[in-house]
């Protein structure tokens, strides 16, 4: 298959398979969890997420671009609002082939660890006392953490293949900002983990008088010897068992 039948293709599946936005030219009717569209609804009538949604079609029709359309919003379909006990900010989904699916540090089934991942799961081995291996062979999807409540959102929910941070600046931020703000005004004792300055910049929107934020540097290779140590996973499952919610099984 050619590149440019490829792409055709990828546009043409993009449109039969899942319509994200109906409606250009009033409220955007958005493909995503029922709960979290109620909670978001404010949003997808505003002028940025109009521009943002013109975009990313634009960008799906015209280029490769990460995740899959059906797994832009998939951080959300797994994890309800009213499910959602901890957040975990990434910045951009994977751009390489297959490895984004719509989970912030999460992979598809199948492929390989990145390294940020691989450090994640060190850190978690020695902070949880985990087999490395175990939790390695269990793979990087990180899906039965977001069934428990582990909301994995990246701040900048697509990407164009090979190019890091392209689809920043474009109305996603703004967008996650919201979602991090209606967590924070309307739900109690959250557990909030930001890795690397950017995700702490989101967490001016985090109210820290009845949420939990955990700081640290981001567990890529650049900076992983500041986050090796951080404990995140046991000092979030303290504080739920604190507040009498169920600990999150990280294996």
């Amino acid at each position: 298959m050619s590149h440019g039948d490829y792409l055709t293709g990828y546009s043409v599946r993009m449109n039969a398979q899942v319509a994200l936005w109906e409606k250009p030219q009033e409220e955007a009717d958005v493909k995503i969890e029922p709960s979290w569209k109620k909670v978001l609804k404010g949003e997808f009538g505003q002028d940025y997420f109009r521009t943002l949604t013109e975009f990313v079609k634009s960008e799906y029709q015209h280029a490769v671009v990460y995740p899959a359309p059906k797994n832009i919003f998939r951080a959300f379909d797994l994890c309800p609002f009213d499910m959602v006990e901890v957040v975990i900010l990434g910045q951009d989904p994977y751009h390489g082939p297959r490895q984004a699916n719509g989970l912030c540090f999460a992979v598809g089934e199948g492929i390989p660890l990145p390294p940020s991942l691989q450090n994640i799961f060190k850190e978690l081995s020695t902070d949880c006392s985990l087999p490395f291996e175990a939790l390695a062979k269990k793979g990087g999807s990180l899906e039965h953490w977001a069934k428990q409540g582990v909301l994995l959102l990246n701040a900048t929910l697509t990407v164009r293949a090979r190019t890091a941070g392209s689809h920043q600046g474009k109305g996603w931020e703004q967008f996650t900002d919201a979602v991090i703000r209606e967590l924070s005004e309307k739900r109690e004792n959250l557990v909030f983990i930001l890795w690397g300055n950017y995700a702490k910049a989101k967490g001016a929107h985090i109210d820290r008088t009845k949420h939990l934020v955990i700081e640290s540097a981001h567990p890529s290779p650049f900076s992983a010897t500041k986050f090796f140590g951080s404990k995140p996973f046991s000092k979030t499952n303290e504080y739920l068992i604190e507040h009498s919610k169920n600990p999150i099984d990280w294996l």
